[in-house]
């Protein structure tokens, strides 16, 4: 069903998952458009993001952010049209990145989280990618948390996504040694052939970590963090004193309903971080960055524009198909920054 000027359809979460997320976690439902009031603004969505956060907000366990209520509609950025305001800030026309929309059609803010983006920009998906959350993530835990110096070795896991291939890509600006680790050698070459990358290895492979310690020969200085699981046990044996780990997501644990088999790995992270002496920092965007938004766009947006930092999209068409995208989001099914056209 495209979008109307008359209902707003809604994706609500209608039962927390258990392990993964199945369809009859979510529910289509159409209501209302709603009208804003005094200093509020009234956005149509264009394009909606879909992100690994996503699944924790899906749970009601402790985390750094509220969890979706049951009943309630699922969150996430999305790039929309102001149609009606009463904001003083904004007119109708405008184009804007709101990050509290949420999986509908039509939503109303009062301009919190709320930036205004060029109107006549080529691309307004980027918006949601590398111009936005994901590209924004990578590049202040690179520099800030990971502070990378020419000749390191600098490796990142899930290279080829949108946080990931940024993470890549500035590292390789400032000179570093950059090794990604992707699902599939489809993955793996775009990485090096597209992205600069010096090398990319499969995680599927039974061997990785042999193949990372051949295509780390110094070791690794820094390792961005947004997996968790496998790749970093291959990881941890090969990291260099005073290393550097950014954490934004362990998308490999998100549907785990118990502790991974094996041995307990904590008295071995916990003896590396003392000898040698890494910094090991988690971090959420905004919470931590948000004021450096505009300096971050300042940098990246010309490195696009000049193909210094390349760009992948992987394109659903329709809200009605953002329970299916999302799920397979996180069995890395996606290729690319994974982004929702709800309208033309």
């Amino acid at each position: 069903m495209p979008q109307s000027n008359s209902i707003n359809r809604q994706i609500l979460l209608a039962s927390r998952p258990v392990g993964a997320p199945t369809p009859a976690n979510f529910q289509l439902v159409e209501t209302p458009i709603p009208q804003p009031g005094p200093g509020q603004m009234l956005l149509r969505a264009k394009w909606m993001s879909l992100d690994p956060y996503m699944r924790g907000r899906m749970s009601d366990a402790k985390s750094y952010a509220d969890p979706v209520p049951v009943g309630g509609v699922m969150t996430c950025g999305a790039v929309c049209e102001v149609m009606q305001s009463n904001h003083d800030g904004y007119a109708p026309g405008d184009l804007v990145m709101s990050y509290t929309a949420g999986w509908q059609d039509y939503s109303v803010s009062d301009g919190t989280m709320v930036f205004k983006l060029d109107k006549h920009m080529a691309e307004p998906s980027q918006a949601l990618g590398v111009l936005g959350m994901p590209g924004f993530t990578g590049y202040m835990g690179l520099l800030d948390i990971g502070q990378p110096k020419s000749g390191e070795t600098v490796v990142v896991a899930a290279a080829t996504g949108p946080v990931g291939a940024v993470v890549g890509q500035v590292a390789k600006l400032k000179g570093c040694h950059v090794v990604g680790i992707a699902g599939g050698a489809e993955k793996c070459a775009y990485a090096v052939n597209e992205l600069g990358f010096d090398a990319c290895l499969d995680h599927k492979q039974a061997d990785l970590a042999e193949q990372l310690a051949k295509a780390c020969p110094k070791g690794i200085d820094v390792y961005f963090e947004n997996v968790g699981g496998k790749v970093f046990d291959a990881v941890m044996p090969l990291l260099n004193a005073h290393a550097r780990i950014p954490v934004c997501g362990l998308i490999a644990q998100y549907n785990a309903t118990e502790l991974p088999a094996g041995p307990d790995r904590m008295p071995q992270l916990m003896r590396l971080i003392l000898s040698q002496r890494i910094r090991m920092q988690g971090f959420i965007i905004f919470d931590n960055y948000g004021p450096y938004y505009p300096d971050f766009l300042k940098e990246m947006t010309p490195w696009v524009a000049e193909g210094k930092v390349k760009v992948k999209e992987d394109r659903v068409t329709g809200l009605e198909n953002a329970p299916q995208a999302f799920i397979g989001l996180l069995e890395g099914k996606n290729f690319g920054k994974l982004v929702v056209q709800i309208a033309d």
